[in-house]
């Protein structure tokens, strides 16, 4: 499992460091990305009621980190696609924001949920991987996918889910107030 953890954290890190330098290089790049985190991703969320908010951003990042774990069932190709896709997004957001807003403004917006929403998605990862780990195991005769699946199934339930839906709550009732003490 800590094999996987750093897979996917260096999976992230990695494309983080592109999405960063693609946007840095690409002003037009970043200002598409932008419109399409605000249409897609967010459209709706801004005015909402806070509870309505976490309602939405627990249930999007559920299913994000429930994919990821899933997506071990392809021998982790969709799950490494997940985390890449979400890394270049991620770099490519801060990359925008760091030259419009600074960079308060992202610790601000960023680290309060973050600090509890990367690790759930870094873990969700991790378990993904090594369900593929474990599906490959099987194949060659070596081992029982199923039993390993309902104990990364344990670890998903018993740690991720609390950890999406602390960060969601930080994200919908706390982030707004720090962002309204540095804006």
């Amino acid at each position: 499992m800590k094999f996987n953890l750093a897979v996917a954290g260096l999976v992230l890190l990695l494309t983080v460091s592109v999405g960063y330098g693609i946007v840095t290089s690409n002003r037009e790049a970043g200002e598409q990305l932008i419109e399409f985190v605000r249409s897609e991703l967010y459209a709706g969320l801004l005015g909402d009621d806070p509870f309505i908010i976490f309602i939405r951003i627990f249930l999007n990042n559920l299913e994000a980190c429930a994919l990821l774990f899933l997506g071990g069932t392809s021998l982790g190709l969709f799950t490494v696609l997940i985390i890449s896709l979400n890394g270049l997004l991620i770099g490519g957001v801060i990359a925008f924001s760091v030259h419009e807003r600074g960079p308060l403004f992202i610790m601000a917006a960023l680290l309060p949920h973050g600090l509890l929403e990367i690790p759930a998605f870094l873990l969700s990862g991790a378990l993904g991987l090594s369900l593929a780990q474990a599906l490959w195991m099987e194949v060659r005769g070596a081992g029982d996918a199923s039993e390993s699946a309902e104990r990364l199934g344990r670890i998903f339930i018993s740690i991720v889910i609390p950890l999406v839906a602390i960060a969601a709550f930080i994200e919908s009732f706390i982030t707004p107030y720090v962002l309204d003490l540095i804006i």
